[in-house]
């Protein structure tokens, strides 16, 4: 296996993605979909936690080598954020949702100043929002955002277009490839089930409905 295809089984064996392509999870949005992520079961496993630790570490190197400060989307990318601005002995801070309604109202926490220049770290991509959302509260301090790292992406059409819209690049440890492939290899799922994901992935608004009309 590959680096990508290995922590892709990792992260199965744990739970931390679920592929169910015959009996569907239903999301927060009410979407039904073929697999669930959640990513944070890694932070209860230290030996897969400082494997995904090392490995967005390394990715920021190769791919962000001029940034000075790690900047992690709240809630789960401020545990990743903190371990990999450690190892790179970097300046960490997150950014929430929205600002705060008290205090100094405060959507990014921690020390920025304008000029320096950001990697968002993210675990899960899906259409984009959180992290694209944090990359604007960054700049508009004055901070240049290099892009974004997650650990997995659904690799969705609308994730691909938001960050391209918002000129942003996005580095995986692993992908939705290298998810099906393991998944085969370990037994979850059998060959017939890769088209059934596909289609997921390619439309997941009318992957219910077209899965209905087949049956």
């Amino acid at each position: 296996m590959d680096k990508k295809t290995e922590l892709a089984s990792k992260l199965l064996d744990i739970g931390a993605v679920s592929l169910q392509p015959n009996d569907p999870f239903t999301w927060s949005s009410g979407l039904k979909a073929p697999i669930y992520c959640d990513n944070r079961l890694t932070l209860s496993f230290p030996a897969l936690r400082t494997k995904i630790a090392e490995a967005y570490s390394d990715n920021i190197r190769a791919h962000f080598s001029e940034a000075d400060i790690v900047a992690g989307t709240a809630t789960a990318g401020i545990p990743h954020a903190a371990l990999v601005a450690d190892r790179l002995d970097m300046p960490m801070v997150y950014v929430r949702g929205k600002a705060k309604g008290h205090g100094k109202q405060n959507q990014i926490e921690g020390s920025v100043s304008a000029g320096q220049k950001a990697v968002v770290v993210e675990d899960l991509i899906s259409t984009g929002g959180s992290a694209i959302d944090a990359a604007k509260a960054l700049e508009a301090e004055g901070v240049e955002v290099l892009g974004i790292v997650a650990i997995f992406s659904y690799g969705l059409a609308i994730g691909e277009r938001n960050l391209a819209e918002a000129e942003l690049s996005l580095e995986t440890l692993t992908d939705f490839d290298a998810l099906i492939a393991a998944s085969i290899h370990n037994g979850v799922i059998v060959e017939e089930d890769r088209d059934v994901l596909r289609t997921w992935q390619w439309d997941p608004e009318t992957w219910e409905s077209a899965m209905k009309a087949d049956r």
